[in-house]
């Protein structure tokens, strides 16, 4: 299952807890992660095995997107950051939409987050 990962600036270091927090789900044979590109950065220096897109800012976010609606992504983990603006507010909106049209589970949180891998483990 290819599972993305995407976190704001001011969310990267929650990401990679996180992502340390439930390493034993994420580093099965199963699952296979994705990132935009500084995402993917800082969980490569975690320890896991990433494919990198570009940054989220330079299209990162579209081409996640494009993955959703091609049924190769099932699960986006992206853990936004509300009290703070970006740029490419149309494409996080966008790859929203994306995810919302094609029936594909998206955590903007953590809690949320961990529900979803959660429901990985009962199936």
């Amino acid at each position: 299952m290819e599972i993305a990962i995407i976190a704001h600036d001011g969310k990267k270091a929650d990401m990679v807890q996180f992502l340390n927090k439930n390493k034993a789900i994420l580093l099965s044979e199963n699952i296979k992660l994705i990132a935009t590109g500084t995402t993917g950065t800082k969980a490569e220096s975690a320890g896991f095995k990433v494919k990198k897109m570009l940054s989220g800012p330079q299209g990162g976010d579209a081409q996640i997107a494009g993955r959703v609606a091609e049924g190769k992504t099932k699960m986006v983990l992206f853990f936004k950051d509300p009290m703070s603006s970006h740029p490419h507010e149309p494409d996080i909106n966008m790859l929203i939409r994306i995810c919302d049209v094609h029936n594909v589970p998206l955590a903007t949180n953590e809690a949320t987050a961990q529900l979803l891998l959660n429901a990985l483990l009962l199936e």
